[in-house]
């Protein structure tokens, strides 16, 4: 099939393109960049069933394609409260786009919603029946409510014009190719161990979350897909074993064997003090459970960084000015 991934660029979808691809598929890619990279595609860019258009689906987009993957939104604090107005837009004016243009070729279509919309919730672990506890107007609104308006799109498209639509809420999902400064606990707590700096934990560390390895959310997203037309979720995908984010702290010092010291601030608002999925739907449903342990990914996920670290540090070391030697060396090698 040719299948169309919005914010293909970011972390989640340059792995999906690459699964997609691998299975067989044509696939087109869609990003503006403002979050996804460059990076994380330019080793499938050779690749002839692969294409790039770089767009902002805040604006109708006009291609011909069998399914689509909607991952297109800033998901990180940091990135969606940069720009809380835009990310709002592109919850919405681009969910709307996309369901127009799933309309028009009647085609299926999946939105990858998230664990945000339980905000800060009062049933643990959350069901996919739990409407949530957000705070409509709150710093974090502007992600929370925006995904919470988009499955409602996506349903009343299905109610109203029989759109063949899927919804999965992604909990916290790690692995290679977070970007390196996106605040998210597991690379941020990565790089401070890595460069033996501090870790920063908000609050106590008793908050509480569950992590997924990329592997394994990208397996659930293909099952979700193929699942029969009349099924439309939501469906909870994420890893159910439960961990605090001061457990997590020492968790990753110890997998670095980093000097690094905890250091606590102060809790950000609104910041869930429990997140964990009920995978129930998921596994009667879809037959799908993570099966990567966190110990194994967080060693993928530390081996990246690096790397990642290691060419970081490269860049530094090329120098802005020239000696007279190494402008002359820098001549001959060119001739």
């Amino acid at each position: 099939m040719r299948i169309l991934v919005t914010g293909g660029g970011g972390f989640i979808g340059s792995h999906l393109c690459e699964r997609l691809l691998k299975m067989g598929h044509e696939v087109i890619c869609v990003d503006n960049f403002f979050t996804g990279s460059k990076k994380n595609i330019i080793h499938l860019l050779d690749n002839p069933y692969f294409e790039v258009i770089r767009h902002d689906i805040t604006f109708p987009l006009y291609v011909e394609i069998d399914q689509i993957f909607h991952l297109a939104c800033p998901a990180s604090p940091i990135y969606y409260q940069k720009d809380p107005v835009q990310t709002l837009k592109t919850a919405v004016h681009g969910s709307i786009n996309i369901l127009g243009l799933a309309k028009r070729l009647r085609i299926k279509v999946l939105l990858a919603s998230t664990s945000e919309i339980y905000g800060n919730p009062q049933i643990h672990p959350q069901k996919e029946n739990y409407w949530g506890h957000v705070n409509p107007i709150g710093p974090r609104s502007c992600y929370d409510e925006g995904k919470r308006c988009s499955e409602t799109l996506f349903m009343d498209y299905h109610r109203q014009y029989n759109l063949k639509v899927k919804i999965v809420r992604i909990f916290n999902t790690y692995g290679p190719r977070m970007q390196i400064n996106d605040g998210r606990v597991i690379s941020n707590f990565i790089v401070q161990a890595l460069k033996n700096r501090d870790i920063t934990v908000y609050g106590d560390g008793s908050q509480t979350r569950s992590f997924c390895y990329i592997d394994d959310l990208i397996e659930g997203l293909l099952k979700m897909m193929n699942t029969e037309d009349g099924f439309t979720g939501p469906v909870n995908l994420g890893n159910p074993k439960e961990i605090t984010i001061l457990e997590l702290a020492k968790k990753i010092i110890q997998l670095t064997s980093s000097k690094s010291n905890i250091v606590f601030n102060s809790l950000p608002q609104d910041d869930p003090k429990r997140r964990c999925p009920d995978i129930t739907l998921a596994r009667n449903l879809l037959f799908w459970e993570p099966r990567i342990s966190l110990d194994e990914g967080l060693a993928k996920t530390i081996a990246y960084f690096k790397t990642l670290l290691k060419e970081e540090e490269k860049d530094y070391q090329i120098p802005l000015f020239f000696t007279s030697r190494q402008r002359d060396a820098s001549r001959s090698y060119i001739k």
